[in-house]
């Protein structure tokens, strides 16, 4: 029988696997915040789900997708500034 920890680590594969798919079917692109946002997410709660039952190359893996994910949240960040700086630029010369 699934405890909380596993219910609450389904609900992260759920996250990862469930933006793969839309990535797959084109509803999602690897540049938008969501697709991040929503790896994050599942990473975090598979990892929440490890500290319970611990396995080490499972949290190795999760670590490093939760940190890919938030480098594309602060990457697309970074790129919505630069594209608002540019505009701003532009507006001015005209």
């Amino acid at each position: 029988m699934l405890d909380f920890a596993d219910i609450i680590g389904m609900a992260g594969v759920s996250c990862i696997l469930g933006s793969y798919f839309l990535l797959q079917a084109s509803l999602l692109q690897v540049k938008d915040l969501s697709y991040s946002i929503i790896n994050a997410i599942g990473a975090i709660l598979i990892l929440y789900s490890l500290s319970f039952h611990w396995n080490t190359s499972s949290v190795v893996i999760e670590i490093f997708w939760f940190t890919i994910s938030l480098y594309g949240i602060i990457a697309n960040r970074i790129r919505k500034k630069r594209g608002v700086k540019s505009s701003k630029k532009t507006a001015k010369k005209e």
